[in-house]
């Protein structure tokens, strides 16, 4: 038996009573039967469901949704660039030079001069030296963070900060640590505490946040990041075409200096009517995403399409800042006249994006429905896409709406919300409504 290899014993395959056993069903994963739950209490009470509804126009300041005509506030296109001649023009050129896809990844298939030509654009906007452009933008703050930091390192991030930083922050395994809502106090406290156990920290933010309209005190981040030696990173997908004089974003809002900031972020599907998202910062950063981020080295280039569709954006932004200046002028209009009837607003700045804070989970539903039905499209979020209790709706503003539309948006969701609060829709109320609408059903 010398040298020869130990016989192995065969393979036990499970016994027909035993795979019985065995959970191979889609339908018994809890989030599945949850979802069920969700939409038969929405059937029930006559809900329709607000997501993945088919608009049958260009999604502009206005759209058409089930053949009605809409005046749209649950879009990005914040510029009003979406369908401009010349990105279509350009767009059209390119497809028709280079195809509608690379085929492979930037690694593999190589390099297109409308990818450097979008890089180098970016790059300049930042005052940066070297940009990179992932074909997600979810997938580059992903790979970014999964790239940069290690189980050693801290990743310290604001408590509101987007899914994409979070994810990124679970793969690189690194230390995760959240600070209050633009709580720089809090932040320095945990940086006080905390910065001298971790080789390496990072700071993550965001320009204009999202959900609530709101941003960072900047010059305190870049301060804090300073004297305690760390990375700061900063989302800024909503703050570029929105922020600033010129829509360059937080850094020209704030007055800092670009380059106080390690890793800018963004993506292009917003103000740059486009899809993908990018990295601006130092060449070593940039050198290095190319080879180790896995979003980039593993996943298709960009479209030639897509990234011309962007850079010609971009040139259109900065060519003419009078767009930025009427989304701005259109963002304070919806404030101030939210804030004159009485809705809640939270703490948005009053720009690109404001909420309107319902609170109650059924009724910001109902509310959106009954706004929908009266050809207003404002989007509901629910936890736990924000925190508990602070369902709301996004009104997302474009350079495009007009004074009246947004007068005309405002004054019916007041209407209504007064109504569904005469009727006392809510979620305390829900046992009763669905014992209501059971007997109905019975009768």
């Amino acid at each position: 038996m010398t040298g020869r290899r130990p016989l192995r014993e065969a393979p036990t395959v499970p016994s027909a009573s035993e795979r019985k056993n065995f959970d191979t069903s889609f339908e018994t994963l809890p989030a599945f039967q949850q979802m069920v739950m969700q939409r038969m209490i929405g059937d029930q009470l006559g809900m329709e469901n607000p997501y993945y509804r088919v608009h049958e126009a260009r999604a502009g300041a206005s759209s058409l949704i089930d053949g009605q005509p809409i005046l749209n506030f649950a879009s990005y296109d914040y510029l009003g660039l979406n369908g401009d001649p010349r990105i279509t023009e350009a767009v059209h050129q390119a497809a028709a030079r280079w195809g509608t896809s690379v085929s492979a990844s930037r690694l593999t298939a190589g390099e297109r001069e409308a990818h450097r030509e979008l890089e180098a654009a970016l790059a300049d906007l930042y005052q940066a030296e070297d940009a990179i452009v992932f074909v997600s933008g979810h997938a580059t703050a992903v790979s970014t963070i999964a790239a940069l930091l290690e189980p050693t390192d801290l990743i310290l991030h604001d408590a509101l900060i987007h899914n994409c930083i979070v994810a990124g922050a679970l793969m690189s395994g690194a230390v995760r640590r959240s600070f209050p809502h633009n709580d720089m106090n809090a932040l320095e406290d945990l940086l006080r505490s905390e910065r001298g156990r971790y080789k390496r920290v990072l700071i993550a933010t965001e320009g204009l946040f999202s959900m609530d309209g709101d941003g960072p005190d900047l010059a305190r981040i870049v301060e804090l990041k300073n004297r305690y030696g760390c990375w700061l990173m900063v989302d800024d997908a909503h703050g570029l075409g929105v922020l600033g004089q010129t829509g360059r974003g937080i850094f020209e809002q704030a007055n800092v200096d670009p380059g106080e900031v390690d890793i800018w972020l963004g993506t292009l599907s917003k103000s740059l009517v486009s899809c993908g998202g990018y990295v601006a910062g130092s060449k070593p950063l940039v050198d290095l995403l190319k080879c180790v981020a896995p979003g980039f080295v593993y996943s298709v280039g960009m479209p030639v399409p897509a990234a011309v569709a962007a850079t010609t954006a971009l040139r259109i932004m900065l060519a003419e800042p009078e767009r930025v200046q009427r989304l701005q002028q259109n963002g304070a209009r919806l404030y101030k006249k939210a804030q004159d009837c009485g809705l809640n607003t939270g703490e948005s700045w009053g720009f690109g994006v404001t909420p309107v804070i319902i609170g109650d989970t059924l009724r910001t539903l109902m509310l959106a429905q009954r706004l929908l039905k009266r050809g207003i499209n404002a989007f509901p979020v629910l936890p736990p896409g924000v925190p508990e209790a602070t369902a709301r709706l996004r009104f997302f503003v474009s350079a495009e709406h007009s004074f009246d539309q947004i007068d005309t948006a405002i004054a019916a969701t007041r209407e209504e919300a007064d109504k569904l609060a005469e009727e006392d829709y809510g979620m305390h109320a829900l046992p009763r409504l669905l014992s209501a609408k059971a007997s109905g059903l019975a009768g």
